[in-house]
């Protein structure tokens, strides 16, 4: 820990207040006004404007909308904090009054609704309430302290933008990063893992080529429907054959798409396949299980070319650094008091921080920076009083989830936390004031 013990919160925490009215307003503001991923603007103007106003040296545009604030305040560690600055193609089932009514052009250019779904408004938020804290009480730390939003978390290319933008080189390289994220826990509370906080993925696409026909002589062409079919059905045998019970494999075939019309045998069938795990070696293996099971049933349904097997996206699992982690744990034990920090149980969810930390080495050369990463609670008293279930695993259960329309953070709880999680994580890795 480091020698600012008062570094876990003290004093500095004690201008929480002052900041919690423009954070709740911003996190308001953001919830109404969502973008997608690759198209914050807004998102990315609006932080870099709080960032300025608490007196960071602020670049936009890093790795697409990214946004970066350095703040150097003497001698010290480099401690860099992440947030997300995208949201998701949902339409907004809340009923809130700041409801998202936001409609915008996807990739192919289809207009649909956009909402923040996964708390990524929070996360942006309580960062700019950190950065401001911070800034505030500089006679309390020493260090440089680095803000990072990050656009494109949900897409999983932002962090690798930013990172191949030379987010290490072009600012101060980081010894620790730290992020946090919501989770369906009550509001007030955080949640640390004893290991894996986040699965690894690989998103594949998979397309298999037949020979189209008049459905009526389906005997003169080779159809890719049946073909998929068989592969979707012989791909639920890679988690309940091929992998062990002790080991947690997710695969699930997301997409199917095929054809125009039910008169016509089509040329080709495209499926999209999820595969999620917590070592990098099982993604591995279970993406060579997926490729081998695509070509030999194309094989035997006598496919007239090979299978194409494509990674659309791929993330690494999210382990932090135990020392970094256990070190934020003691400090959010100090602040909220053991009974609000919970432990986490490895979640199947996946996302692109770990490319900031080791994981990432082959894009920024930094092996040695630590990373910690924990999950917020916010939901509010009255929806987790009545939600579903006699305990909490229940209640989480019976929630509406991340990436639902019903999502629904309650800021009168979630943003002190959030501020308070992040600004003590930052104390307790930032050095001690300096005479």
């Amino acid at each position: 820990m480091s020698p600012s013990a008062t570094g876990t919160g003290g004093p500095v925490l004690d201008g929480l207040p002052e900041v919690l009215r423009p954070t709740v307003a911003d996190y308001l503001d953001l919830h109404r006004h969502p973008e997608l991923s690759g198209a914050e603007e807004r998102t990315a103007a609006r932080h870099a404007e709080r960032l300025r106003g608490a007196g960071f040296d602020v670049t936009t545009g890093v790795g697409g909308h990214g946004v970066v604030g350095v703040l150097r305040n003497g001698p010290g560690p480099v401690v860099m904090l992440r947030a997300e600055l995208d949201a998701l193609p949902v339409a907004e089932a809340t009923g809130l009054a700041y409801a998202s009514e936001a409609v915008a052009l996807d990739a192919d250019g289809r207009p649909v609704p956009v909402m923040h779904a996964c708390g990524h408004d929070l996360h942006l938020a309580c960062l700019g309430g950190t950065a401001a804290l911070l800034a505030g009480a500089t006679g309390h730390w020493s260090g440089t302290l680095v803000t990072v939003g990050q656009p494109a978390e949900e897409t999983l290319s932002g962090a690798r933008d930013m990172l191949g933008d030379g987010l290490y080189t072009r600012f101060p390289a980081p010894d620790v990063v730290l992020a946090q994220h919501t989770a369906p826990l009550p509001a007030g509370m955080v949640a640390h893992a004893h290991g894996p906080v986040l699965a690894g993925s690989r998103l594949l696409e998979v397309v298999v080529h037949g020979s189209g026909g008049h459905a009526a002589s389906p005997h003169l062409a080779v159809d890719p429907v049946v073909a998929a079919a068989a592969i979707v059905l012989r791909l639920q045998t890679v988690v309940s054959r091929e992998t062990s019970p002790a080991e947690q494999v997710v695969l699930t075939v997301g997409s199917l798409h095929a054809g125009s019309r039910g008169n016509i045998v089509p040329e080709s069938a495209t499926l999209e396949v999820s595969v999620r795990a917590f070592t990098d070696a099982a993604l591995d293996r279970v993406t060579a299980a997926v490729r081998r099971i695509v070509t030999a049933e194309c094989a035997a349904s006598g496919c007239p070319r090979e299978p194409s097997v494509r990674t659309l996206a791929r993330s690494h699992p999210t382990v932090p650094d135990p020392a970094a982690a256990a070190a934020v744990r003691r400090a959010h034990e100090q602040v909220f008091g053991a009974a609000r920090v919970a432990p986490w149980p490895a979640s199947t969810a996946t996302e692109d921080f770990p490319l900031y930390g080791p994981a990432g080495a082959p894009l920024h050369g930094a092996t040695e920076v630590r990373t910690a990463y924990w999950m917020l609670g916010c939901v509010g008293p009255r929806q987790w009083a009545d939600a579903a279930g006699d305990g909490a695993a229940a209640k989480m259960a019976a929630l509406p989830p991340n990436h639902s329309p019903g999502f629904r953070p309650d800021p009168r709880l979630a943003v002190p936390a959030g501020v308070t999680a992040l600004t003590s994580a930052a104390l307790v890795h930032l050095g001690a004031p300096t005479a």
